[in-house]
């Protein structure tokens, strides 16, 4: 089987450097590139079509880890906020405390997907509705 043809590795992998992050009492954070479609994060947080989140569990609420994507409830300057970040958006996933993790290389899976998307929204001439939240 062509390395196409399977799922994507990232949301093994992605789930298994959260677990070890908290199994060693450290905080999981994540890079996110904001530019992926359907990234729901506040934008006044965004830098460099970047965005650093903690994800640990005393942190968020109402987490959910799928294959496709991980959702959230966080606060940001105190204001709650529903996050929705594709997985194809995770580009790194670390220990605040020490910074050891893991970066993402890109998939060829995510490349098939974003392709597809974005050839449906031209063709639909409608913005990302995922993009802004205020």
């Amino acid at each position: 089987m062509e390395l196409e043809q399977m799922t994507p590795r990232r949301p093994y992998l992605f789930r298994a450097f959260y677990d070890w992050i908290l199994d060693n009492d450290l905080t999981p954070y994540i890079v996110v590139n904001t530019s992926v479609y359907g990234v729901l994060v506040p934008q006044e947080f965004i830098q460099n079509n970047q965005i650093v989140l903690n994800i640990a569990p005393q942190s968020v609420g109402q987490y959910l880890a799928t294959n496709e994507q991980i959702e959230f409830n966080a606060r940001f300057s105190g204001v709650p906020q529903h996050i929705v970040v594709p997985m194809a958006a995770i580009e790194a996933i670390y220990a605040r405390e020490n910074g050891v993790g893991m970066g993402f290389e890109d998939e060829p899976q995510y490349s098939i997907q974003s392709e597809s998307l974005s050839s449906q929204s031209k063709s639909k001439s409608k913005p990302n509705p995922f993009r802004v939240v205020k």
